[in-house]
């Protein structure tokens, strides 16, 4: 019998990677369009999960509202998508006894640790979307028992928008790019999120008492958004494309309507040791990705999809 996974949030950068993932015999993942699935609208899950819940074995969600600026004047659709919405997930998941994996975000925290912060850590969002992500955790985790949350930070891939993309974009049109040196986080390929998730949903479903709660994982080693970006045209130059002059220039200088976390590092000691799974490096990820983008002599990027 088929082990159904329904994945919500298929359009976005870790959904379009659940989706060419190798996924362990005996597993289906099911990706609903948000018109055949809108987690926002409790009927519409309801329904779903009436017609499609009884040949399913787990739910991944990696959907969320991620337009961190866009949530300070709009914290209704945020705390609607990151928080109503998964609650009512994890509500349909303990009828049936489902495990859940709700995919959550450094941003939870305030960035004020000297330190990598742990599952254990106190969490003190600075915005509305951090805020909107722990009230999403809080709902899931008292919703359903088998649920784990899964925080990770600096997503970069080939899909959708993020970072690595944008820069390669801007670095073919300008000589010279302005980033911000003074944040620190641990860039994290989607890809390698996705991979967790199935490697992480395998063990859920083949194993009940499997340990549930919060999880971090991200990329290992660290870096500042303009460290990132270095490397990120260093791996680019490699390849024939572009190379622009990248200046350093603090938070200040790029002022945004919702803070960033000044520390977004997170620890991944807890995931290696429960789950076995070992993070590779971030500067690894970075030429994987843009190696996919920017195959060598090619001179330019090949962007992919235009949803988070």
């Amino acid at each position: 019998m088929m082990r159904g996974v329904l994945v919500c949030g298929g359009s976005g950068q870790v959904g379009q990677e659940l989706a060419r993932q190798a996924w362990p015999a005996g597993f289906k993942p099911h990706f609903p369009t948000r018109l055949e699935l809108d987690i926002s609208n409790r009927s519409a899950i309801a329904s779903y999960f009436k017609t499609n819940g009884l040949s399913l074995a787990a739910v991944i969600n990696c959907g969320a509202f991620t337009a961190v600026d866009k949530a300070e004047s709009d914290p209704g659709e945020a705390f609607g998508v990151n928080a109503q919405g998964p609650a009512w997930l994890a509500e349909e998941c303990r009828h049936l006894d489902l495990p859940l994996i709700h995919v959550s975000t450094d941003y939870v925290f305030d960035g004020s640790s000297s330190g990598s912060y742990r599952e254990d850590d106190r969490p003190a969002p600075l915005g509305v979307y951090g805020s909107s992500k722990l009230a999403g955790e809080i709902a899931v985790l008292a919703s359903n028992p088998r649920t784990i949350v899964l925080r990770t930070s600096w997503v970069i891939g080939v899909f959708g928008n993020n970072f690595l993309k944008t820069m390669l974009r801007l670095g073919a049109e300008r000589p010279e790019l302005r980033v911000v040196a003074d944040q620190v986080g641990c860039p994290t390929a989607a890809g390698d999120i996705a991979r967790t998730l199935i490697a992480v949903c395998d063990r859920l479903v083949s194993d009940p008492d499997s340990p549930t709660g919060h999880f971090h994982f991200v990329n290992s080693g660290e870096a500042s958004w303009w460290e990132l970006a270095v490397e990120i045209f260093r791996q680019s130059s490699a390849r024939g494309g572009s190379a622009p002059e990248v200046r350093a220039i603090t938070t200040e200088e790029y002022p945004t309507p919702a803070r960033r976390p000044a520390n977004s590092r997170l620890a991944t000691e807890r995931l290696q040791a429960e789950f076995g799974i070992k993070p590779r490096h971030w500067r690894n990820a970075v030429a994987e990705i843009v190696n996919e983008l920017l195959p060598a002599g090619s001179g330019s990027a090949s962007m992919r999809g235009s949803s988070q």
